[in-house]
Parts: C-alpha cells; sequence; structure tokens
C-alpha cells in the first residue's frame, strides 16, 4: 500500500509538472517575463509553504540538510531552468522536451553509483521504454550544437537535484523541504527580476494563469514530487515522471487544438507501458 502511494504521489506531480508549458504559454501572452513570472511562482509557493509549516508546527530545517535544500532551491531548480530557459534560443521545443527527459537515464545511473540502488530488468526495461516514448511524443526536430549542450547539461542538473533530493527526504518531510526550495529559488529569481525590471501580467487571464501554476505547476507538484521519491526512490520517481510530456500534449491539445498524430499516441503509450511495468514490480514486492 505504501509503494502504491508513492507511485500516485509521483503520477499526481507529473500531471501538474505537465500543466506548466499550458499556463506558461497563457502567463507570457499577457505580458509577463521569465524571471517575474518565476519569482511570483516561487515567491508566493514560498509565503504558503511557510505558512503550513507554522500551521502544523514543523521546525525549519537545520544545519547540513539546510544547506543542501538551499543548493536544491538555488543551486538546482534555477541552474536547471536558467539552461533550460537558454537553451530554447538555440534548439527546437520538440528537441529540447526530448532532451531534457534524458534525466531518468542520469538518475539512474548517478542513484547506482552513489545510492547504491540495484539494477534490475525492469528498471531498464522500464527506462528504455520511457524514453523511447518520450522521444515519439515530444516530437523532436534539429538545433545547434550550443543547444544541444545547454539542455544536456539542464537534464544532469536536475539529476543531481533528485539524487539529492532522495537523500535529504530521509530527514524531512515534503513541506520543510517544499519551503526552503520555494525560499531559494524565490531569492535568486527575485535578485534577477529586480535587475532586469518587473513586468506584471495585464489581465485577470494572466494574473489566472500565474495562480495556476503556482498551485498546480509547484505546490503540489512539487511537493507530491518529493514526497513521492522519498517512498519509491529517486529511479522510479524519474522514469515514472515521464507521465509529464503526455499530459502537456493532451492539455494543449484539448486547449490550443494542437493535432495529437498516431506517432505521439504511440509515444504516450508507450511511456504508460513503462508506468504499468514499474508499478506492478513496485506492487508486487510488498506482496
Amino acid at each position: 500500500m505504501k509503494k502504491l502511494i508513492g507511485i500516485l504521489l509521483i503520477a499526481i506531480s507529473a500531471a501538474s509538472f505537465g500543466t506548466l508549458g499550458i499556463f506558461g504559454r497563457y502567463v507570457y501572452g499577457d505580458g509577463m517575463d521569465i524571471f517575474t513570472a518565476l519569482f511570483i511562482r516561487f515567491g508566493v509557493s514560498a509565503i504558503f509553504m511557510i505558512t503550513v509549516l507554522i500551521v502544523r508546527k514543523e521546525r525549519f530545517p537545520r544545519g547540513r540538510i539546510l544547506a543542501q535544500l538551499i543548493g536544491m532551491g538555488a543551486l538546482g531548480y534555477v541552474g536547471q531552468s536558467f539552461l533550460y530557459l537558454s537553451s530554447i534560443k538555440y534548439a527546437s521545443v520538440g528537441l529540447i522536451a526530448l532532451l531534457l527527459y534524458l534525466y531518468p537515464m542520469f538518475v539512474f545511473i548517478l542513484s547506482t553509483i552513489f545510492l547504491r540502488e540495484k539494477v534490475t530488468a525492469v528498471k531498464i526495461i522500464a527506462l528504455v521504454l520511457s524514453l523511447v516514448g518520450a522521444a515519439l511524443t515530444v516530437d523532436p526536430k534539429g538545433g545547434q550544437l550550443l543547444g544541444v549542450v545547454m539542455i544536456i547539461a539542464a537534464a544532469l542538473v536536475y539529476s543531481v537535484y533528485i539524487v539529492v533530493g532522495a537523500n535529504v527526504m530521509k530527514h524531512v518531510t515534503a513541506f520543510q523541504s517544499s519551503a526552503v526550495v520555494f525560499m531559494s529559488a524565490g531569492a535568486v529569481y527575485g535578485m534577477l527580476t529586480f535587475g532586469n525590471g518587473v513586468n506584471l501580467p495585464q489581465s485577470n487571464t494572466g494574473w489566472l494563469a500565474m495562480l495556476g501554476m503556482i498551485v498546480f505547476s509547484t505546490i503540489i507538484a512539487i511537493t507530491t514530487f518529493l514526497a513521492g521519491i522519498k517512498i519509491v526512490g529517486p529511479t522510479n520517481g524519474a522514469m515514472l515522471s515521464t507521465l509529464e510530456p503526455v499530459v502537456t500534449v493532451l492539455l494543449a491539445a484539448w486547449l490550443f487544438g494542437e493535432r495529437l498524430t498516431p506517432i505521439t499516441l504511440l509515444g504516450g503509450g508507450l511511456i504508460l507501458a513503462a508506468v504499468i511495468i514499474l508499478t506492478r514490480a513496485e506492487l508486487k514486492k510488498e506482496e
């Protein structure tokens, strides 16, 4: 039952992260710039999570764990998002999405080396299926070498974030970790925002999209992910997260009328197959 809860938490996280690009399209289309949007996203999320800690009477993390959490937010999230957003200038969105989803493979390798995770045939099969599925789902096109290097670096940074997070989560709750990650990422984006100028939404549509980005794409997405990897581990968490592009593609088709091709549907099917295989294997461990 515990593993099932962990799997469901990662699935909720992936579905929530899948809304980020959708909300982002509305937010940027309403006059906001990237730094302002990310500052508000993490700043408001931090205030909410600190309030949750006060209500739950959970103390703020300290010492080495606090330092690691600050690094996860200020270096991990900020570094990954900076490389991701910069790579868009030099490569297609499809290629960027594909290369970013190399991170489950990186997490698998790092977890095997540093966390001594056991290598199993099920994990390898699920990894291959999820990577192929992601490749088919995002419909990659060409790009410059600089863009490719940047997005691979972003995938590697996010992989380190996940592996470090898996270890840190042994000592804190998802609420404690999320609060520090949000605060540290918000502080960095705050400095970048005020250095580049503040650009707020121009209409209610933009503000509603910003609220959706805060609630679904940040608070729910990150908190459930950190809680999930505490149960299922970093490798399984990373592979289950490949549900995210499936959610994004389906939402884009529904809201923006983007066409679903047979190849995209096949890719989504392979990702779902990987998730089912991994889920069945994890649940069998509890029997």
